[in-house]
């Protein structure tokens, strides 16, 4: 909630005991307690999440305008040398999203664009890493990018950093760890300790890109199952000299000791 600074996450665990949680295939649906994200009825192109929390709730419906994105090799995104430190990790980069949003009391018409991540590993870091930087911007031009930069446990850049260039046709090519460049400008301080990256100009010579993101607000902090922040950004810059802009989502881990 810019307007207001405020950021709100939930958090749920269960089992599928008693069909308390669970996922089917066809039809799709994936559920805990009365959370769920399902295909439409009679419409499997079209899918709707519903999820509600004390302080806010969202009935929102999604049509995917690209096709799924498989990260890495196939599918399979390696996060280290070591054995095992690897996951399974795809994304649909663009959904053309409408409903409404439930804020305290007050229930707003909302539309928009979505991103879904899915990555599931047994063990993605190994003990020389420290955490990771992972961005998902869309642009305006229709072309998405996704990147991880894992930091080991010196600060430096891991050499297994990488990530996706998505084009505005749905085409996806690798982004290597070389191919990128992240600074930092501004860094946020949390009440509760711990000094997190706050601003970023990240450029892609491969694609004559150079991007500005700033958080939409500071504190986008999580205290879940582990503290790490994660939130929305504005994007602005240019491509080939022509401006671009967009929004996405930005998580850092590993700064919360």
């Amino acid at each position: 909630d810019a307007d207001r600074e405020r950021f709100y996450f939930a958090q749920r665990f269960s089992r599928a005991a008693l069909g308390l949680a669970g996922a089917v295939a066809e039809p799709f649906r994936v559920w805990i307690d009365d959370w769920q994200l399902a295909a439409a009825p009679g419409d499997g192109e079209q899918w709707q999440l519903s999820a509600a929390d004390t302080e806010f709730g969202l009935e929102i419906s999604l049509t995917a305008s690209k096709p799924a994105v498989l990260h890495g090799v196939g599918g399979l995104s390696q996060k280290s040398v070591e054995p095992g430190n690897a996951s399974y990790y795809f994304s649909i980069t663009r959904w053309r999203s409408s409903g409404k949003l439930r804020i305290g009391t007050d229930i707003f018409d909302v539309s928009g664009l979505s991103w879904l991540d899915r990555e599931w590993s047994s063990n993605a870091l190994s003990p020389q890493q420290k955490g990771w930087d992972w961005f998902a911007l869309q642009l305006s031009d229709g072309s998405e990018i996704m990147f991880y930069n894992i930091r080991q446990t010196d600060g430096a850049q891991d050499e297994h950093s990488a990530g996706t260039w998505v084009s505005a046709s749905g085409e996806s090519t690798l982004i290597r760890r070389d191919a990128i460049d992240i600074t930092v400008t501004d860094r946020w301080q949390s009440p509760a300790g711990g000094i997190y990256p706050a601003e970023w100009t990240v450029r892609l010579p491969e694609k004559n890109l150079t991007l500005n993101i700033v958080p939409v607000i500071s504190d986008q902090e999580l205290f879940t199952t582990v503290r790490y922040w994660e939130g929305a950004v504005d994007v602005s810059g240019d491509r080939n000299g022509t401006p671009v802009h967009g929004r996405g989502y930005v998580e850092l881990t590993g700064y919360a000791d």
